[in-house]
């Protein structure tokens, strides 16, 4: 049978930078199992569509979620991308 999930692979890095504002793209790779080049291209896509802040911290980075951004998807976009990450378990700061 074929394998699939609910959650894309942009929502769930989004969800682990969400709950680990710290977390290295090495490590977001392993975890949501993509390649390390493409979760940065995830993170490219997520910025700049202005769901994250991507900032320097010493020699690693912290991402700061913007939770008032709509969801992408015509069906979904009267949500912010907030509710969506407090669904999945996030408790924003």
């Amino acid at each position: 049978m074929k394998q699939w999930t609910f959650i894309t692979h942009h929502a769930a890095a989004l969800v682990l930078m969400a709950k680990h504002p710290r977390i290295t793209a090495r490590e977001l790779a392993q975890e949501v199992g993509v390649t390390e080049r493409t979760i940065r291209m995830i993170i490219r896509d997520l910025e700049e569509s202005g769901y994250i802040v991507k900032s320097r911290e010493g020699r690693g980075a912290l991402y700061t979620i913007n939770p008032e951004i709509p969801l992408r998807h015509q069906t979904q976009n009267e949500l912010a991308v907030g509710q969506l990450l407090s669904a999945l378990g996030w408790i924003s700061a």
